[in-house]
Formats: C-alpha cells, sequence, structure tokens
C-alpha cells in the first residue's frame, strides 16, 4: 500500500489491475472499505478521504468554502487525473453514492460499472431539516454529542447486539472526524440533487440492507428500476453501514460483480 496527498486529501493505493475507486460516505474515511479488501486483491485500488472527512486537510476545508456535490465530484477526479486513471469501477457508501452517480451521469467514459452500497439518489425531503440540525448539534457539541445517536440509527439491531467490535468501528468512525468538516459534509447531503441516473447504462449492482433506514429497500428497488442495467441485493438484518455489518457477503458481492461484469466488458 503506497499513501499520496492528492490536492491535501489523503489516498491509499492498493495492488495492480484494473482500478478501483471508493468513495466514502458522510461519517466515513477510506477504512469503511477495509472490510472488502480481500475481494480486490486483483484490482488497483484507490481509497480517498474526502474534503471535510477523515485524515484529509482540515484547514483546507476551514479555507475553501462550503462543501457540494460537485465539489466532491471534482475531489475525486483530481485524484483520478494525478493517479493516471482513465477508466474504473466506481464503489460508493451513503453519500459516495451520490457523488459516483453524478460522477458517472457527467464522465461516462470514465465509468466501467458502479458498486454502491447503502444507496441514495438525494436526501428525503422530510430528512433535509434534519441534517442540517445534525451539522449545527456538531458545531455546538463536537462529534460526542451526536455519535452514539448516529450508531443506534445507522446499525440494525442484530449488529448492534451481535458486532461490538463493527459497533466500535463506526462510532471511532464518527469520533475521528472534525465537527467543522463534518458539518459541511451534512449541508452537502442535505442540499444534494438527484443526478439522471436513467443515462448511466453502465453495470450497477446496488447493495442495502433490510433495516437501512437511510437507503431502505424501497427506495433502493426505485433506483435500480431507473437505470438500464443495474440489480440490487438487500441483506437480512442488516443496517445502513452494509461493508461493516454485512462483510462476508459484501465481498462476495463485490468479487462476483467486478470478475463477470470485468468480463463481459472485454
Amino acid at each position: 500500500m503506497t499513501q499520496h496527498t492528492i490536492d491535501r486529501m489523503a489516498v491509499e493505493v492498493d495492488g495492480e489491475g484494473d482500478a478501483v475507486v471508493m468513495v466514502h460516505g458522510l461519517g466515513g474515511t477510506s477504512n469503511t472499505w477495509t472490510p472488502l479488501m480481500p475481494a480486490l486483491s486483483r484490482h488497483r485500488v484507490i481509497r480517498l478521504d474526502l474534503p471535510g472527512s477523515g485524515r484529509s486537510d482540515r484547514a483546507h476545508v476551514l479555507d475553501a468554502g462550503p462543501l457540494t456535490i460537485d465539489r466532491l465530484v471534482a475531489s475525486v477526479l483530481r485524484v483520478c487525473s494525478a493517479l493516471n486513471v482513465e477508466r474504473a469501477w466506481f464503489v460508493g457508501h451513503s453519500l459516495g453514492t451520490i457523488v459516483c452517480t453524478h460522477l458517472a451521469a457527467r464522465e461516462p467514459a470514465m465509468v466501467r460499472g458502479l458498486l454502491l452500497f447503502g444507496a441514495l439518489l438525494a436526501p428525503a425531503d422530510a430528512s433535509r431539516t434534519p441534517i442540517r440540525q445534525r451539522a449545527a448539534k456538531a458545531r455546538a457539541d463536537g462529534m460526542a454529542g451526536i455519535a452514539d445517536a448516529i450508531v443506534r440509527g445507522a446499525l440494525s439491531a442484530h449488529t448492534r447486539e451481535t458486532q461490538p467490535v463493527g459497533v466500535a468501528f463506526v462510532r471511532e468512525s464518527l469520533m475521528r472526524q472534525n465537527p467543522e468538516g463534518y458539518a459541511r459534509t451534512c449541508e452537502a447531503l442535505a442540499d444534494a440533487e438527484a443526478a439522471d441516473v436513467s443515462t448511466i447504462d453502465r453495470p450497477t449492482l446496488i447493495v442495502t440492507g433490510d433495516e437501512d433506514a437511510v437507503a431502505p429497500p424501497q427506495s433502493a428497488r426505485a433506483m435500480a428500476g431507473r437505470m438500464p442495467d443495474a440489480r440490487v441485493e438487500v441483506l437480512s438484518r442488516c443496517g445502513h453501514w452494509t461493508p461493516v455489518e454485512r462483510a462476508a457477503e459484501c465481498q462476495s458481492f463485490a468479487r462476483e460483480f467486478l470478475s463477470r461484469r470485468g468480463q463481459e466488458a472485454r
């Protein structure tokens, strides 16, 4: 694994082969994808910490003004350019799926296919105000003021009861965020609009949990129904952090999807 700083973003690169670019969600980092790495050994895997998240430069976010989906898409494209990635599989979680769909609609020639976990086109209108309220609470109380409530809402009851390490992982991912960077990422999510996914003709696999309150199965199926070549897998007793809550199943989906659809694309 090699580490890079690209446009003040922390980027990790592993392996060789067709490129896989992985884009985490709100409260995530490149480590969101660690549970999937065993399935990606035949690929060049690029994991970045988006502006405002994880180990990416906090001062850069403060200096550069509000975060937007367009700015996050541009950041991913700059990473690809710096690493000479002309075409890749794009993998997203939560907010990262919004970034990936906008990128695919804007730059279709770059995209081999999409693998989307906890996918949503945009927040439901009813959730936009609560997301902005979460941003305000992060600024006022820090991550300690919101992390436990997010963990309770984002993970399934089964995960909370049987996977203490997974619960700790998600909580630590949240607690390590910079409150202002997290707040600005919340605001980018709250303002997000859906990409026109009907134009994305690349193979797409959407994976969600049956207890995912952010991206429930009915929303995932509606999203897939608007795309020319998409299918949905639903994991039982699983919440929103699918790669963490159901690592083995998500590895299997990733391995099969990238292998089969990659062979079809050659």
